[in-house]
């Protein structure tokens, strides 16, 4: 069985001097809140390769400098960063910072390759820092209260999964997701967060993939805004998922079907309140109760707390690797139309 940090709540770790790599919305609407949240952290630059859009972001969060090169970044004093930059410079911006002993907290995917994905690793390991992937859904209340039910067998017998994961796309966020080929897609955007959850709640590793993806509402030509698959995971446990940014009536629905009762989460990994949980079994259908929860503070303090020596990031580098494994697979699986083995060797090579 993994190991996981966020079963239980750290104290937050030392206050930590945070640089921000990209000047995302993501950092904006989620982060810097989540890292201001916690007390003495200080956010001291933001790096943007465009020097208005830097000093703006700046200014309008409050943050003293803005700088336009990694180098400028990390000639400045600082014990960690967040990057949120586009995907494809995520391997090359983590491994510069690692290698300049910066503890890294990266948006996923980690990088496009698996031979990128295990050099960002590498490099965390070799210079001894911290390396978390924000895979943040692992710290919503309902998707560890969802755990912790499976845990304790109250749908008895697993015996599959469906995950309905598509929504739309709010047009501030679409941009490079919808318009880049190589790094673009709601695979790349919302896939690895399924693989990471799946990972998560059942302790299990994903083993084949057979997959679909298509454009029908926002993608431009060669970017996905809709993907299928269904995946076999250790055990012999089916699950299927639908990801996708172009269903906008749509909610987001995640069943688990067992011997003896079923799970259904509602909503699970909204960052707001409004996710609900409910357990159908023989005795009738009832809510399980549990408390809203920060999910990008909940990433950060168990961060803070991994760079005090203290536990794990709530998804850790290695992670990050295994879910772009999977949705390399579920790509690849989608173009060659077959089942593709999920690469369990983090070592293996890939691309999209």
């Amino acid at each position: 069985m993994h190991e996981h940090a966020n079963d239980s709540a750290p104290a937050g770790g030392r206050p930590l001097r945070w640089g921000l790599v990209g000047s995302s919305s993501v950092a904006a609407t989620h982060m810097i809140p989540a890292i201001r949240d916690l007390c003495g952290h200080e956010i001291v630059a933001v790096m943007s390769r465009d020097r208005e859009r830097g000093a703006a972001f700046a200014k309008a969060h409050g943050i003293a400098q803005a700088v336009t090169s990694i180098e400028e970044l990390l000639a400045l004093p600082l014990d960690a960063v967040y990057i949120s930059s586009t995907n494809e410079l995520h391997a090359a911006q983590a491994i510069a910072c690692a290698r300049a002993g910066r503890h890294v907290l990266c948006e996923k995917p980690i990088a496009l390759t698996l031979e990128d994905a295990q050099a960002v690793v590498d490099a965390a390991r070799k210079a001894g820092v911290v390396l978390a992937t924000n895979h943040h859904i692992r710290n919503a209340a309902a998707v560890i209260e969802l755990r912790s039910a499976l845990q304790q067998g109250l749908v008895g017998d697993l015996l599959s999964v469906r995950i309905a994961n598509s929504f739309a796309l709010p047009a501030n966020l679409q941009g490079w997701r919808v318009d880049s080929p190589t790094g673009g897609g709601a695979i790349l955007d919302v896939g690895v967060h399924m693989a990471d959850s799946l990972r998560f709640i059942l302790d299990r590793e994903p083993l084949e993939i057979w997959g679909t993806m298509n454009s029908v509402r926002l993608g431009k030509p060669g970017v996905d805004d809709n993907a299928m698959a269904v995946v076999r995971l250790e055990g012999d446990l089916f699950a299927s998922l639908h990801v996708g940014f172009a269903t906008p009536f749509a909610q987001r629905v995640w069943e688990f079907l067992g011997s003896r009762g079923t799970l259904v989460a509602t909503n699970p990994n909204i960052p707001t309140p409004g996710a609900q949980l409910v357990l159908r079994d023989a005795h009738g259908t009832r809510e399980l109760p549990f408390v809203h929860r920060n999910l990008y503070e909940g990433t950060v303090r168990h961060f803070a707390s991994a760079v005090s020596g203290e536990g794990r990031p709530a998804a850790t580098g290695e992670d990050g690797v295994r879910s772009l494994a999977f949705a390399l697979a579920w790509i690849e699986s989608a173009r060659a139309g077959r089942s593709v083995r999920i690469p369990t060797d983090a070592t293996m090579t890939g691309s999209p």
